[in-house]
């Protein structure tokens, strides 16, 4: 049903829910598991970032370690992705380049209160694909 998954992570409690749900998803189907990480430069302010390759380095380097837990733990082989841009976007046109079956999020990230957050609405009505969200 599932070759290829690709799983979201902001280290949010909600995106730990979706790194659980796709790992089992991908262990079931033995099917290929990319996991993506993007720095979300808007959140902290393209223009005090543009200029700060320690702050963005440091980023990376805790979605590196995100990324290295999924790996981690899975049964299967993960693909690891780290992108800089507006989340939603980097996901969907890595999605495209995978050929991803189906996407799986947390309901909401870091910075959401109690309802969808902006990142996973927006790849839910703009990406073409399946999305599952936690």
């Amino acid at each position: 049903m599932y070759d290829t998954i690709l799983v979201a992570t902001d280290g949010s409690e909600p995106a730990n829910r979706a790194v659980d749900h796709a790992l089992d998803l991908a262990s079931t189907f033995d099917a290929d598991l990319h996991a993506i990480y993007v720095v979300d430069t808007r959140r902290y302010g393209d223009s005090m970032l543009a200029n700060a390759d320690q702050a963005v380095s440091d980023l990376e380097d805790h979605g590196r370690e995100l990324l290295d837990d999924i790996a981690a733990q899975a049964d299967v082989p993960v693909t690891s992705e780290i992108r800089d841009g507006r989340p939603h976007e980097q996901i969907g046109t890595y999605a495209d380049e995978i050929d991803a079956d189906l996407l799986v999020l947390g309901n909401r990230g870091l910075g959401a209160g109690g309802e969808i957050g902006s990142n996973a609405e927006r790849v839910v009505r703009y990406v073409d694909r399946p999305v599952i969200t936690a």
